[in-house]
Formats: C-alpha cells, sequence, structure tokens
C-alpha cells in the first residue's frame, strides 16, 4: 500500500521543483506557471468521482494497473512541451489517470480489511504519497541539473512504467469486492452522500488541506529562487526533504487518532500547520525550513485522519465517497495553485502566508463543529 501511494503521487508535484526554470524558459507569469501546477490537480478533482462509480462496476485491481500504464504515456509528452499552454495539457492528462490509483486502492483498503488494520493501511498508504510527493520534486530537481528536466521526465515515466509492472505481480486480487454496474444505484448512492455528515465534512476539510499544501510548496520556490536566497533548482529539491517527516509521522498520527478521535486529533494538527506557515516569514533560510517541515507535518496528520474518517464511519459506495472526498480535496488544491499565483504576483510571499492562514482557519472552523466529535470506531 505504501509504494502505490508513493508511485501514484510521484508525478503529481513534481513540476513544482522546476517552477522558476520554467518560467524563465517559456517567459511565464507566477500565474501561468501555478496553473501548470493545477493542471494535474484539476484533472484530478474532475474524475473522482467518476473512476470511483466505474472502478464499483469493475474492479479494483485491473483499475489501479491500468491507470498507472496510462500515466506514463502524459509523463513522456511533457518532455516535448513546445510552451507551458501544451505542458499544462499534458499535467492535465496526467490528473485523469491519478483518481484510478488513489481513489481505488482507499476502497480496495476498506473492503479487504476492517478494524485497527484499515486505520494501520490508511497511515502507510499515506506515508507512501508522501514519499512519493517528495520523491517527484527531489528526482525532477536534480535530474533538470543532470540532463535537464526533458530528458528527466522520460526517467519519471520509465518509472512509472515499473511500478505498473510490480503492482501488477505484487498486489493480491479483490476477495471482497462484489460488482455493482447499476448506474441508477451508483446515482442514488451519490444523492445520499452529498447529504451525509461524514462526506461532506470530510470533503470541505480536504479542500482547505491541500489548498493549504499547494499553495505553500508551489509559491516558496519562487520566493527561495528569488533574493537573498537564489536556490538553484538542485537546492530547492533538497528543500523538499521536509516532507520526509510524513512518512515517520504519519503511522504515528494512528495512534492519536485511537486516543482522542478524529476531530481532536484534526484541531491540533491544523494549528501546529498554522505555526509552521508563520514561521517561513522568518528571514534565515534555516527558519524557512522548519517553518515548512511543521507546516506539512500538520498537513499529512490532518490528511490521514481525515480519511480514515472516511473509511471508518462510511460503509455503502466506499469508493465514490473516496471519490467525493478526492474531488473535495484536489478542487481546494487547484484553487490554492490559482489563487496562490494571483497573491504571489500582487504581494510576493508575505502576503501568500496570509492567504494561507485564512484557509487554516477555515479548516479549524471546519474541524470543530462540521466533525462529529466521537473516537475513531477502528480503536
Amino acid at each position: 500500500m505504501g509504494l502505490i501511494g508513493m508511485f501514484a503521487f510521484l508525478q503529481v508535484y513534481s513540476v513544482q521543483a522546476i517552477l522558476p526554470v520554467l518560467i524563465t524558459d517559456f517567459s511565464a507569469t507566477e500565474v501561468q506557471a501555478g496553473m501548470v501546477v493545477g493542471a494535474t490537480i484539476l484533472a484530478i478533482a474532475i474524475m473522482s468521482p467518476f473512476l470511483g462509480m466505474l472502478s464499483d462496476a469493475v474492479g479494483r485491481k485491473v483499475f489501479i494497473v491500468g491507470a498507472l500504464l496510462f500515466l506514463a504515456i502524459p509523463t513522456a509528452l511533457i518532455a516535448q512541451s513546445p510552451s507551458i499552454g501544451w505542458m499544462g495539457i499534458w499535467r492535465f492528462l496526467q490528473g485523469f489517470s491519478v483518481p484510478g490509483i488513489t481513489v481505488v486502492t482507499i476502497a480496495y483498503i476498506g473492503e479487504e480489511f476492517e478494524g485497527r488494520a484499515v486505520t494501520e493501511l490508511m497511515s502507510f498508504y499515506v506515508s507512501g504519497s508522501v514519499l512519493g510527493g517528495f520523491m517527484g520534486r527531489f528526482l525532477l530537481g536534480h535530474l533538470h541539473e543532470l540532463i535537464g528536466w526533458r530528458a528527466g521526465y522520460y526517467v519519471m515515466a520509465a518509472m512509472t512504467l515499473l511500478g505498473a509492472l510490480w503492482v501488477t505481480k505484487m498486489l493480491p486480487a479483490s476477495r471482497q469486492f462484489v460488482a455493482n454496474p447499476n448506474f441508477r444505484s451508483a446515482i442514488q448512492t451519490l444523492g445520499e452522500h452529498l447529504v451525509n455528515r461524514y462526506v461532506v465534512t470530510a470533503c470541505l476539510l480536504g479542500a482547505c488541506v491541500l489548498f493549504s499544501l499547494v499553495g505553500c510548496f508551489t509559491f516558496i520556490n519562487l520566493h527561495l529562487a528569488d533574493t537573498p536566497y537564489e536556490l538553484s533548482t538542485g537546492a530547492l529539491a533538497n528543500i523538499f526533504a521536509v516532507y520526509l517527516l510524513g512518512v515517520i509521522i504519519t503511522p504515528l498520527s494512528t495512534t492519536l487518532l485511537r486516543r482522542f478521535g478524529s476531530a481532536r486529533t484534526v484541531r491540533v494538527a491544523v494549528v501546529v500547520s498554522m505555526l509552521g506557515v508563520l514561521l517561513t516569514l522568518v528571514a534565515p533560510l534555516w527558519g524557512v525550513v522548519i517553518g515548512l517541515a511543521v507546516m506539512s507535518s500538520g498537513v499529512f496528520i490532518t490528511q490521514s485522519a481525515t480519511i480514515s474518517y472516511i473509511a471508518v464511519n462510511v460503509k455503502k459506495g466506499r469508493s465514490l465517497a473516496s471519490g467525493l472526498y478526492y474531488m473535495g480535496y484536489y478542487a481546494g488544491g487547484t484553487l490554492g495553485a490559482w489563487l496562490g499565483g494571483i497573491t504571489y504576483a500582487r504581494g510576493q510571499w508575505s502576503l501568500t502566508v496570509w492567504l494561507l492562514l485564512f484557509v487554516q482557519v477555515l479548516a479549524l472552523l471546519i474541524a470543530s463543529f462540521g466533525m462529529i466529535k466521537t473516537k475513531s470506531k477502528a480503536a
């Protein structure tokens, strides 16, 4: 589960490490650079509910493998991009396949396991996705310095193909999956989810979470590439090593969930994330790095708690519920890339920080008043 999460997110945020280079190569604006990040995220938001419904009818493993195979194609085509617009198109097509991995994997875990195993496997899946987010940025940043970003994307495409072969061999076939090809039934389940407090709260919270993460880790690159830091793509890639804290912290969040429940865990994690964002305003580079580490740790705990909240409390139409969650989650990320670009262009990093804090306050209110304050049933 951890490695599936890694392959799913290897491509999603990789472009963040080379944004300053793309602005120079394509004579692009900050908003255009932000939307290259947002293109993949927007496609994920659009496709998540539909691929969830389709998976309910077709199956789990075949979907995960097929999505990984498809993901390799636009990843390779990015290397041929003649303009920032074409790069955005290929990035958008990347996003078409990601929900076939993410949404379906969460449904797979919810069906094949129960109780404590669900919470633990979800934490390992999130840890893997964190690792993939780091690896994508780290590898592409250093590949650019070695062979250029275009050739780097060919390497990334080859890695995705290897991931598809690995999942084909290693992932056990579903034992508990029951096909539901009835479209009318799926629409009825969709209607039920749209008024389900668990699902709606998780979607809103997820939107705030990814808005903060995308807004922060997209435009901190432009901030650190500018005076007085003037970091190279390799140095920017190294900054993303703070993501590795999430690989360690996310499994530990299982203990917090068992003891305090989802609502309390999320409230504390959001406050921690807000403190991290504020720390990025300090002048020394080491202070910015600490701020990013604290901010991302809070976000990863929030994400893990929210996904477990859905897996434990939603029993019917799990992949559709996961799809709706990811639609909200990635819609928030798209807004973070767009509004973050506008804000950074007008007020640089300091104004962007205040935008992020505003969204995190919204997340705190949603967790305080929207989440049902009970301990996780998986405990």
